[in-house]
């Protein structure tokens, strides 16, 4: 025990911002969710579930989560499958390859910010350059109104949420296509597998960890997608791209029921780890071994 006693202070400053910035948000957080404070006044009352109760009603609240999840399922499978096949072509150690890759890694160092403030000019109905190239090669009816059509908005966003965060997930792919022993592809190529055989059979199951990690984070990010969403529509229209963080953000910051954000945060927070258990589930990491 001695032994451990002289390592405790190393611990202590790593566990005092867990506790500072991690546990005690959240307790507080829950607690706040069972009274109706409006983020202003110095008393409240104590309403207990009758939050939660209240907050599942929500039209608008059930309509983030439905947009959510959409936002989520499409950038998770473009973002997954661009990355992972980009990756499977740049993986070798050449100059060419690492120069690819620092190219695709660069909209990941923008701001949301900014990429938002840039692709809302790309998809201007009028001025834009999406619309502008389609004309121009007299694709005319492939024209939209990208942010301003409620049936493709959401989507029309999480194509930009793809697009910035790709050259992320091509390095954690290529990282683990890297760590998979060559003797083991070679041995497979000389058995005669193809190309498809030699993906599903050998590198796919030798990259599901590397598969879960980009899945649950890319999962994440489309689930606090907040500063990309406010940019591009602040969750209209019709709150067709109202998202759970927009939803959070306008309850308490513009309709200052703290509360009530503090509820649908509760909610957000079961349901992202939900839905991430889920994904781990799926990929089945803990079956997996080099």
């Amino acid at each position: 025990m001695k032994k451990y006693a002289k390592l405790l202070p190393f611990f202590v400053p790593g566990i005092a911002l867990y506790l500072a910035l991690f546990i005690y948000p959240t307790v507080t957080g829950f607690y706040y969710s069972l009274t109706d404070w409006d983020g202003l006044s110095p008393s409240y009352q104590f309403v207990g579930a009758d939050n939660y109760a209240n907050v599942a009603k929500d039209i608008i609240f059930r309509k983030s989560i439905v947009n959510n999840i959409k936002f989520m399922v499409a950038v998770v499978i473009v973002q997954t499958v661009v990355s992972l096949l980009l990756a499977l072509q740049l993986s070798k150690q050449t100059k060419v390859n690492v120069a690819l890759r620092s190219l695709y890694f660069v909209p990941t160092i923008l701001s949301s910010v900014s990429v938002g403030f840039i692709w809302t000019f790309v998809y201007d109905p009028s001025l834009g350059l999406l619309n502008g190239l389609f004309e121009t090669v007299g694709l005319t009816s492939w024209t939209q109104n990208w942010l301003g059509d409620s049936g493709i908005a959401i989507f029309s966003i999480a194509a930009v949420q793809a697009w910035a965060h790709i050259g992320q997930m091509i390095i954690l792919f290529v990282a683990g296509l890297q760590a998979i022993p060559e003797e083991l592809v070679e041995s497979a190529k000389l058995d005669g597998a193809t190309k498809l055989q030699l993906f599903l059979r050998v590198i796919w199951p030798l990259l599901a960890p590397a598969a879960a990690i980009v899945v649950s984070y890319t999962t994440i990010q489309s689930f606090k997608a907040f500063d990309l969403v406010f940019t591009m529509t602040g969750g209209g229209p019709a709150y067709s791209t109202e998202i759970l963080s927009t939803y959070i953000y306008n309850s308490a910051f513009m309709n200052y029921t703290f509360g009530k954000a503090s509820t649908a945060s509760v909610y957000f927070l079961v349901l992202i780890s939900f839905i991430t258990f889920l994904q781990f589930r799926a990929l089945r990491t803990d079956r997996v071994s080099y």
